[in-house]
C-alpha cells in the first residue's frame, strides 16, 4: 500500500497584542518550509470569524512520515520557536487524507 497524503492541523490561541509577532513568525516559517522541506505541499493560516484569538494552521504533506521527519528536526524547533512563543494554547491533530473533491481548474 502506498502512503497517503496527510493533513496536519494546529488549533492555537494567540492574544491580540501578539498577533503581529505571530503573523511575522508564520511568514518566516511558511516561506522556508515551502521552499525546501521534502514532502510539504501547501499550508494555510486562518483566523476565527468569531474569536480574534483563535487561529487554525493547516498543512498538507505527501506523507505523514514527511511531516514527522520535519517535526523531529532541530531546524524545525529553531524555526518555529518565535511562532510558538506567541501561543497561549496549542493543539495538534494529524490526519491521512481519505478522499477529496476534484481540484478546480
Amino acid at each position: 500500500m502506498t502512503e497517503q497524503r496527510a493533513r496536519v492541523v494546529f488549533l492555537v490561541r494567540v492574544p491580540v497584542p501578539r498577533t503581529e509577532a505571530f503573523l511575522a513568525a508564520y511568514e518566516q516559517v511558511r516561506h522556508l518550509v515551502a521552499g525546501g522541506v521534502p514532502g510539504h505541499l501547501v499550508d494555510q493560516v486562518c483566523r476565527s470569524s468569531t474569536d480574534p484569538e483563535q487561529w487554525l494552521i493547516t498543512s498538507e504533506w505527501a506523507t505523514l512520515a514527511d511531516f514527522e521527519k520535519w517535526e523531529r528536526s532541530p531546524e524545525h524547533r529553531d524555526l518555529v520557536r518565535p511562532m510558538r512563543e506567541c501561543f497561549t494554547d496549542a493543539r495538534s491533530l494529524r490526519f491521512h487524507i481519505h478522499a477529496q473533491t476534484p481540484a478546480l481548474t
